[in-house]
């Protein structure tokens, strides 16, 4: 039988409708992601008033009921007719989508969010959401509800109960929105609070002298309820937060700041002694982790200005090359703020600024500013330190290009000892393919029998690979495994990076439960987060989770993850069973090994993400870096030492010791 498929069949999804049949589309999923997604476009809208002049203050508030507010001082909500629709500002703009004040230039010269979706797409998933404008010396409210209408059965998202009503006369200016998330749209609508205090005290930072507060009236402790963020230094203050756990060269901070055309540029410099370049870049005060055209603007104008400096001072002599950009990032820390009309955004996680007219605008912005900075006499120390450093990172490079020319060659993985140690897939399809990182030669020699050789490849790892977070990058190409892991997964590293050159689209760390693969599963994320990064913003980094426990009884069999899953078994089971407990991989055989771990049907993955670049350059340092005492700190503040196989970090964090989520 054929379905008639015409006009009839095309479904027109009115209003708001769409937003909620779809939410992925918009806010990415609907998980505690998305959640925070809805609060982050509310407080951009509070963040784009103040960047562009018009508020100097924004207040965020958890309340007790589930919902969320934002308040900023700014000029308030249009409360006016609109002049083809007939209903108030307001109305249209969070009930129509493409409708906003960011569309044009005139209202707002810089914005972030999703430019006139945001607004709307918050009230569409909100069982109720509220707006009251202070403006034109008057309090407008109205309020808007998605609930189902009683008469046609239908669900109504984001109505408004009424028309906007004038409250009463006020001198007072501004906006407050306050919405609670929709629990039939959302896994879970708690918030967290970390997260949400971490972004705010960023925002801070990126906007000098504004003024944030953050308050949790779920928090009972009243000292710790509220708190508040300002810094006049702006950028310059972020710089040195972000080096708090490292040993700066010098308490001096390189500043620049220019315009050119449309295009603002803004940036704070400081260097250390470690040998880790740590670029995080902002566009709109949306943060850009995979850089762009505004980052290569920058890198570029920063190498030449400074490489023409050491030749002018000679510190380069005529026959020296140019050092590369590489060399003079090494042990930089460095905040980039660029103000853009209009920024287009692309990549896989939309964190890469893609216009191209901003390069050359930044570009010039840089060698600018850069050369008065050089010329200025009081700055000839530091400028000398940079080039001495960056000539050391140079003679480490050159150390390491005979090891770097090995790994990249594309006949490293048949010209390197592998035989023995990498077992590869048969397959050929990238994108098919496993690779398993194992711990040790026991559970290897498992895992080889045990895994699926069309598209799964075993490289066990003998010993502790080179903490890549202490070490220069000769010294990290001259250890063994971390050479056999690059040559294996054919991407080459740092600045030869190819993303394009993956053998592997899924790259598992399994290990060991225990301390002792715990540290080896930190190393190895280290060495990805410092030299491939693109690797685990790609998705393409996973941990192996094998099981703790193996329960039986009679002729059932059942493999427990976690503490809390045993108990659950055991109290379902009753007594008369057995219980095995796991210290290792290499005490199972390859079916078991299989069945619990490397089977795509059963295995249990959880999916490596950096949410926070920042947050995970701090944790980086101060866990795998040589200061102690942060160390020491911090382990003695989140380390729960009570419980034998976990870790507890900070709300927010990412454990990887905790129970993980399946994945094909």
């Amino acid at each position: 039988m054929t379905q008639v498929y015409d006009a009839s069949n095309i479904r027109v999804l009115e209003g708001l409708e769409g937003v909620r049949m779809r939410p992925s589309m918009y806010i990415g999923s609907t998980s505690s992601r998305g959640l925070h997604h809805l609060l982050w476009e509310i407080v951009d809208n509070a963040i784009d008033e103040a960047s562009n002049g018009y508020a100097s203050e924004v207040t965020v508030t958890l309340h007790t009921d589930g919902s969320a507010s934002v308040w900023d001082d700014g000029r308030g909500v249009p409360v006016d007719e609109h002049p083809v629709l007939h209903i108030s500002g307001v109305e249209v703009i969070y009930t129509r989508l493409h409708a906003g004040g960011k569309f044009g230039n005139d209202s707002y010269a810089y914005s972030g969010g999703l430019h006139g979706v945001g607004a709307s797409v918050v009230n569409a998933l909100s069982r109720w959401l509220t707006v009251d404008s202070y403006r034109d010396f008057g309090h407008y409210h109205i309020r808007f509800t998605s609930e189902v209408d009683p008469k046609t059965g239908k669900l109504e998202a984001g109505k408004p109960d009424g028309p906007l009503e004038k409250v009463r006369n006020t001198r007072r200016r501004g906006t407050l929105v306050r919405f609670l998330p929709d629990d039939r749209i959302f896994e879970d609508i708690r918030w967290n609070s970390t997260l949400i205090a971490r972004r705010l005290q960023e925002l801070a930072y990126l906007n000098r002298g504004l003024s944030i507060t953050f308050v949790d009236e779920n928090i009972r402790d009243a000292e710790k309820r509220t708190q508040e963020f300002c810094y006049e230094g702006g950028i310059i203050d972020y710089v040195r937060y972000l080096n708090v756990e490292r040993s700066p060269l010098t308490e001096d901070v390189i500043y620049l700041e220019g315009q050119q055309g449309t295009t603002i540029c803004r940036v704070a410099i400081q260097y250390t002694s470690e040998f880790a370049e740590n670029v995080f870049s902002y566009v709109n005060n949306i943060p850009t982790p995979e850089g762009g055209s505004h980052e290569a603007g920058f890198k570029a104008a920063f190498t030449k200005a400074l490489n023409d400096y050491a030749r002018r001072s000679g510190l380069l002599k005529e026959k020296d090359a140019n050092l590369a950009g590489e060399d003079f990032r090494e042990g930089m820390t460095c905040v980039l703020v660029t103000m853009v009309k209009n920024p287009q955004f692309e990549g896989q996680t939309k964190g890469r600024l893609g216009n191209s007219e901003v390069r050359p605008a930044v570009e010039t912005i840089i060698a600018e500013k850069m050369a008065d900075w050089l010329d200025n006499l009081k700055n000839q120390e530091m400028a000398q330190q940079i080039v001495g450093k960056a000539m050391r990172a140079a003679q480490a490079r050159e150390a390491a290009r005979k090891a770097r020319d090995t790994v990249r060659s594309s006949k490293a993985l048949e010209a390197q000892p592998l035989v023995g140690k990498l077992s590869a897939a048969r397959g050929h399809k990238p994108e098919d393919n496993e690779l398993f990182i194992v711990e040790g030669d026991s559970a290897g020699g498992s895992a080889k029998q045990g895994r699926d050789s069309r598209f799964q490849a075993i490289l066990p790892l003998r010993g502790k690979p080179l903490n890549a977070e202490k070490k220069s990058i000769d010294q990290v190409l001259s250890n063994e495994e971390i050479r056999s892991l690059i040559t294996a997964l054919g991407t080459s590293i740092g600045e030869s990076f190819s993303l394009a050159n993956l053998r592997y689209h899924k790259v598992i760390i399994l290990s060991d439960a225990d301390q002792d693969g715990a540290h080896i599963r930190a190393i190895l994320l280290t060495f990805f987060f410092r030299y491939m990064r693109e690797l685990i913003h790609a998705g393409h980094v996973y941990i192996g989770m094998p099981p703790l426990y193996k329960v039986s009884k009679g002729s059932q069999t059942i493999y427990c993850y976690d503490d809390k899953e045993l108990e659950r078994v055991t109290a379902k089971l009753g007594k008369g069973y057995t219980l095995q407990r796991y210290k290792g991989l290499g005490e199972m055989n390859p079916e078991q090994l299989w069945d619990t771990t490397m089977d795509p049907g059963q295995r249990k993955l959880m999916q490596v993400s950096i949410d926070d670049a920042v947050q995970a350059d701090r944790l980086v340092t101060i866990l795998m870096g040589d200061k102690v005492e942060p160390r020491r700190d911090y382990i003695s503040e989140f380390a729960d030492f009570n419980r034998q196989d976990t870790f507890e970090l900070p709300e927010g964090q990412v454990n990887p010791m905790a129970a993980p989520t399946r994945t094909p």
